[in-house]
């Protein structure tokens, strides 16, 4: 009973309104003493789980370096960049990161791109500039280019990291599998990702060349 002592330290800690980080500490401490394990094994463990976890501080640290570069002139530089491409359109530039995305999540490369890494301040800010060019002025315009921009990204990576045999989704699948008695290699059910990811190429791509085509219309 005593290593559930922490439950006990995290309620006072939190009904006294200290600091969070200070009580969760004290409370793994607790338990860990509870347990009946020496300091330097609750040190250890404390070391190994924010070795294990350490990613997740990483975007504590992208999402500043994006703003300062959003700050100095980050979207400015897109818009130039694509505004002085010949032929370049809402179109064509969102299919060729459609391609881009469902190739690198097919690798295993979800995180290189993103909303916040890449649509927010350079692939939506280079198809506005690019829609500006074919007529876009308004609003509500701007805001369905950043919107097809978002979805782009989102289609990319959904349809993709299926064909990656080690990503989550695939080892939730196999693992669902077996327990009902249904044995199957990782491998298989990635190779039948991929017409699917075709598939959703075609169509979404499909859909971007035919918003070239209204824009033009308009």
């Amino acid at each position: 009973m005593l290593a559930l002592s922490g439950i006990a330290v995290i309620v006072a800690g939190f009904a006294l309104r200290l600091n969070p980080l200070l009580v969760v500490a004290v409370a793994a401490l607790a338990t860990g003493l509870g347990a009946g394990l020496a300091p330097l094994d609750i040190v250890a463990t404390f070391g190994k789980a924010f070795n294990d976890n350490r990613y997740v501080s990483l975007i504590w640290i992208v999402l500043p370096v994006i703003g300062l570069l959003e700050r100095t002139g980050l979207q400015e530089r897109a818009r130039m960049l694509i505004g002085a491409v010949r032929g370049a359109t809402v179109g064509r530039l969102l299919l060729a990161y459609l391609v881009f995305r469902q190739v690198t999540a097919a690798l295993g490369l979800i995180s290189i791109a993103g909303h916040a890494q890449t649509v927010r301040p350079l692939v939506s800010p280079m198809a506005e500039a690019a829609a500006e060019r074919q007529g876009v002025d308004d609003d509500a315009g701007r805001q369905k280019i950043r919107a097809m921009a978002a979805a782009t990204d989102n289609v990319g990576v959904f349809f993709g990291e299926d064909i990656f045999i080690a990503i989550a989704s695939i080892l939730l699948i196999v693992a669902f599998l077996s327990a009902n008695g249904i044995e199957i290699a990782p491998l298989e059910l990635s190779v039948w990702a991929i017409p699917t990811a075709i598939a959703a190429l075609i169509v979404h791509g499909g859909r971007l060349l035919w918003l070239d085509r209204r824009l033009r219309r308009k």
